[in-house]
């Protein structure tokens, strides 16, 4: 009883991250978890139930051996570094990313490691001080450990709001303050360091990170959504003669696409992570509308009459229509339901005005439905139709080249030209 009453806020912690834990276990099984977040949520645990034993062992002297109080303060220092750096490195790879190299991957872990080095080697510096409601530590390793924890939390904080786009809309605010509410804690820990709190900061950033990206029900939800979307989308390209690899393709074509117009700092701004995530998810759903043209004329071998050209071109707005009559309500995030409009509705737009439904010019065209354009005639013509064969790669690129600047985005066009490697290595593993 006497454990419970020391321990007490650790434990109601110690209760929640079990908790936690037992979810993962239990639903996120067949699910692509992140591993970071596994470890976090292992050391949070250790953390936790040091700072338990440690608010139990510094009130009770005379019953703990001095050595054993000593080991179970570092223990906890050192584990109170790791999960707070660690949940600022977890909020960096979610929105700057994770460094390609080993050496970057490996560099942030040089200041948590020489802090750790710190506080072993100063332990025989901690004090034991009598508060007025409980004994408390002090003393250099606790003043190094107090410092990493406030640079942690106001890291993790700054780096989401400096973020701030790249986090999803519908998340925003239960991640800000969770991170908000942990640092507050922090402060008031470091400026009374007798309340025993930090716990409950690690607890908060844990469940934040939890509740919005690591919650296997959201997770699975995601999952069947996306999975639903890619169903539908090969559903109605079958219905032209296509497997389906039109969609992966076109896909893929679009991802490099953004992911190379972010390298060469075009549009950067405009293509952050929720934007690209947003696009590379929308882009399937861009031929939707063919459902709703007849078969006759969706799968007719020969060239399409002025007549029939002119149906299949409303296939731009019934796709806009369906997705605006079916889909839009089924997404909590507003920007996946107007981008995947946009798509839908204009990727059949020319750089120069000549295009459908709407005639628009330039950067009048949404810049997703421009990505999508070169994305989309480009496998239009290098993969086999009902009314014609493949054309060959070169040819297929030029069709890009000479349409740059009429047909195309220039910019956009220059990106996807010189991707080529790339596009090819996507060709050949999906043709």
């Amino acid at each position: 009883m006497e454990i419970l009453v020391a321990c007490k806020m650790q434990l109601t912690c110690f209760v929640i991250l079990l908790y936690l834990g037992f979810i993962l276990i239990r639903d996120g099984s067949g699910l692509k978890c992140s591993k970071l977040f596994d470890a976090l949520l292992i050391l949070a645990d250790f953390e936790v139930l040091f700072d338990g034993i440690t608010a139990y062992t510094v009130n009770h002297p005379d019953k703990i051996p001095p050595a054993v109080n000593m080991i179970c303060h570092l223990c906890f220092f050192l584990l109170l570094d790791i999960v707070l750096y660690g949940v600022f490195l977890y909020f960096f790879h979610k929105t700057v990313g994770i460094p390609k190299d080993r050496f970057h991957y490996a560099l942030p872990w040089i200041p948590v490691g020489l802090a750790w080095i710190t506080v072993i080697a100063t332990m025989n510096r901690v004090e034991f001080r009598q508060g007025t409601y409980t004994n408390y530590s002090m003393g250099f390793p606790v003043y190094i450990t107090f410092i990493v924890v406030l640079v942690m939390c106001l890291g993790s904080l700054v780096l989401l709001l400096t973020h701030f786009s790249d986090i999803e809309q519908d998340k925003r605010s239960s991640i800000l303050i969770c991170v908000i509410t942990a640092n507050i804690i922090a402060i008031l820990q470091i400026f009374q360091p007798e309340i025993l709190c930090s716990s409950l900061a690690v607890t908060l950033m844990i469940l934040s990170i939890f509740m919005n990206t690591e919650n296997p029900s959201v997770k699975r939800i995601e999952v069947y959504h996306n999975e639903m979307i890619t169903g539908f989308a090969t559903l109605v390209e079958n219905k032209d003669d296509n497997t389906g690899g039109h969609i992966k393709r076109t896909t893929a074509y679009v991802q490099i696409i953004m992911q190379e117009m972010k390298n060469k700092g075009i549009n950067k701004k405009k293509l952050n992570r929720e934007y690209v995530q947003c696009i590379a998810k929308a882009a399937p759903m861009h031929d939707i509308g063919k459902i709703a043209i007849d078969n006759a004329i969706l799968c007719k071998p020969g060239k399409l009459t002025d007549e029939e050209f002119e149906i299949m071109k409303t296939h731009t707005v019934r796709g806009a229509e369906i997705i605006m009559e079916t889909f839009a309500h089924l997404q909590k995030n507003k920007m996946f339901a107007e981008e995947v409009y946009k798509i839908a509705m204009f990727h059949h737009e020319k750089w120069n005005g000549r295009g459908y439904p709407e005639g628009l010019s330039g950067e009048d065209i949404p810049l997703c439905a421009r990505i999508m354009a070169v994305a989309d005639v480009f496998d239009a013509v290098s993969a086999k139709r009902c009314y014609r064969d493949a054309m060959p790669l070169e040819q297929c690129f030029d069709i890009i080249r000479k349409g740059r600047g009429t047909d195309f985005d220039p910019q956009i066009a220059d990106v996807f030209l010189d991707a080529r490697p790339k596009i090819e290595e996507i060709y050949n593993n999906l043709k």
